[in-house]
């Protein structure tokens, strides 16, 4: 996983936004809220490096003094719901009778759940609401869809050979789920709490974007919420499009993290990714659907001498065999392409 440039990428952006948002209080500027009534809508410059709000608070501070409570509500989100989408849908795949049938009705009843409206009316009966309830309304509406992906693919490994050996040896039920099954479930899993992170990412700003989450709890989407207000769109880009580009950012960083967890626990990319990266070292584009012959000189010795573009191929010798050939796996694995004429 450390060697896969994608979760590579993914683990430095979240390493910096989780730098932001531990030690926000020293990197950003000014106070999140301090007011600088000689510079009003300010594009970027050298004292404010993301200008200012109509205001006259700095947007980078704001940024990331909104950072820490974004991912606290993404991540707690994403714990809670990935930790019910597993319980109940793994349990829900491995029993059989009235019980998987009364978790596959829970988890249908909440897949239909409106997610956003029922947000809205549960934040809004709260003055002022804690980041802890507002991720555990986010995790409510967001455990479903994983609970559903993991039934599935449960029921799919109840059946296999492993699990009906450890089950003939008498192993307890938690430990058939504990040891056998949830480490062939560990992609969906990660893609379930990946996805559900995002989800509550933007469940957060869209709430405070619409208002229903208090002024007071800082976060892009309420960065969002006062550009809107106050006539910031389109002219005064500075004020809303680092918010709407870190909220981007973040998604990316998970969704290639994911990739890296990926190709990590599946043999098949994984193998595929050590191919690729081998090839790549060795000169080879992988990429590349054919590969010629004339490119590579020290073939030519022993295989049948392109013709001359103006001449005749011999007889009985198919050129386009001898010119190209798609790149199969011993030329991924060896760097040789295998030649047959």
């Amino acid at each position: 996983m450390f060697r896969n440039g994608k979760s590579l990428t993914g683990l430095a952006i979240l390493g910096f936004f989780t730098v932001l948002a531990v030690f926000g209080d020293l990197i950003a500027p000014y106070g999140p809220l301090d007011k600088d009534f000689t510079a009003l809508k300010q594009p970027p410059s050298g004292q404010h490096w993301l200008g200012t709000t109509h205001m006259g608070e700095d947007v980078l501070s704001q940024i990331i003094y909104g950072t820490r409570g974004v991912l606290v509500v993404g991540f707690v989100s994403g714990i809670i719901a990935t930790l019910v989408a597993v319980v109940v849908g793994v349990t829900a795949g491995y029993v059989a009778g009235w019980r998987s049938e009364s978790l596959s009705a829970l988890t249908n009843v909440f897949l239909v759940l409106p997610g956003l409206p029922l947000m809205i009316i549960v934040a809004s009966q709260y003055e002022n609401p804690s980041l802890l309830l507002i991720s555990t309304v986010l995790a409510i509406t967001g455990w479903a869809w994983g609970g559903r992906v993991l039934r599935a693919q449960t029921m799919s490994l109840r059946n296999r050979d492993f699990i009906q050996a450890a089950r003939a040896n008498g192993e307890p039920i938690h430990r058939i789920i504990a040891v056998e099954m949830l480490p062939n479930l560990t992609a969906i899993i990660a893609s379930s709490f990946v996805g559900t992170v995002t989800a509550a990412v933007l469940g957060l700003t869209t709430l405070a974007f619409i208002g229903v989450i208090p002024i007071t709890n800082l976060n892009w989407g309420t960065i969002l919420f006062w550009a809107q207000q106050n006539g910031a769109f389109p002219d005064y880009w500075w004020w809303y499009v680092p918010a709407g580009l870190c909220i981007a950012l973040l998604g990316m960083a998970l969704s290639l993290v994911n990739f890296g967890i990926d190709e990590y626990v599946n043999p098949r990319l994984r193998s595929a990714g050590e191919r690729a990266r081998a090839a790549r070292r060795k000169g080879y584009k992988v990429t590349s659907g054919v590969t010629t012959v004339s490119d590579r000189p020290d073939l030519l010795d022993r295989s049948v001498a392109p013709p001359l573009p103006d001449s005749p191929a011999p007889d009985g010798v198919d050129t386009s065999q001898v010119a190209t050939e798609g790149e199969d796996e011993e030329t991924i694995a060896t760097g040789w392409p295998h030649r047959s004429v």
